[in-house]
């Protein structure tokens, strides 16, 4: 791929269907064509496992630590989204982080509702814990829906009385499922990819009966105290840019130790088309040097 930039990511995104003519079944076959368009180097080792019930992949790049782990949670709003969509994004940080990836294929709604994918979430750090990684030597990372996904994980262990996890990084996060910041209106034009229209009804879909302003769906709207240090990062032109500020002012007025990057010009999950935009490549360079700050 020679072309690159943001204008010609936006030309790409242009030529796809509109997400709402499609099927929940066509908008995972498309999503996981990712594969094709941004193959894994072919460096990188990739094993499949089971973590503990769900499949999962660990992602090897070389020279890559064995006593620390990313556990990267993708994103898709809960509805969509695979390993093989965001094989390439999750092996890329590993490789910045020089430390191996676990991409969990957590259950999908509507299928599999709340808390299904929290509850692998959390199933897949006590595998790591199980097989002799120390917990602060985990930083769980995720993009979009796994961003939020993310927090929620996060919060579960401290609410569970569980070893905490050494840090969180949170790629464009949706953690409001209410869908009520004020950039859903502000930035509409300007993002090619996210609507409330279509966020709207993944939240319903995940939530199911839940209650959508629950913080383990919305982790915006949580006691956000006693987590461990996150790395939140925001285009400014997409429509969750209120949902990462918000999360990023909440956890530090609660004591978290935040880092908040808002990336001028960028959409969402800039870093998912890191191929075509050199943005995506220092974005997960940054991402790489907190992981490497949090695990020592």
């Amino acid at each position: 791929m020679t072309a690159r930039g943001i204008d010609v990511v936006r030309a790409h995104l242009a030529t796809l269907p509109p997400s709402a003519t499609l099927t929940v079944a066509e908008r995972r076959a498309q999503y996981d064509r990712a594969e094709r368009v941004f193959p894994t180097p072919a460096d990188v080792t990739i094993d499949a496992v089971e973590a503990p019930e769900r499949p999962a992949e660990w992602l090897r790049p070389p020279g890559v630590r064995a006593d620390a782990a990313v556990l990267y949670l993708h994103g898709g709003g809960y509805v969509i989204g695979s390993p093989r969509s965001h094989r390439h994004l999750a092996a890329a940080i590993a490789r910045a982080a020089g430390t191996a990836a676990l991409l969990i294929d957590y259950r999908l709604a509507p299928e599999h509702p709340f808390p299904a994918a929290l509850e692998d979430a959390v199933a897949a750090y006590e595998w790591l814990l199980a097989r002799g990684i120390a917990p602060e030597r985990v930083v769980v990372a995720g993009d979009s829906a796994g961003g939020g996904l993310t927090v929620a994980t996060l919060l579960a262990l401290r609410d569970r009385g569980m070893p905490q996890a050494g840090g969180g990084v949170c790629i464009s996060p949706w953690v409001d499922l209410l869908c009520s910041g004020t950039s859903y209106a502000t930035k509409a034009a300007v993002d090619p990819i996210v609507t409330r229209e279509s966020v709207t009804m993944m939240a319903q879909a995940y939530a199911g009966v839940g209650d959508l302003k629950g913080p383990l769906l919305s982790p915006l709207y949580a006691n956000l105290s006693d987590l461990p240090p996150l790395l939140i990062q925001v285009g400014s032109d997409e429509v969750l840019l209120d949902d990462a500020l918000g999360l990023g002012a909440r956890a530090r007025a609660a004591g978290v130790e935040v880092a908040l990057e808002e990336w001028p010009a960028m959409i969402h999950v800039w870093h998912w088309f890191l191929p075509m935009l050199a943005e995506a490549e220092r974005a997960i360079e940054g991402i790489g040097t907190f992981v490497r700050a949090r695990l020592g």
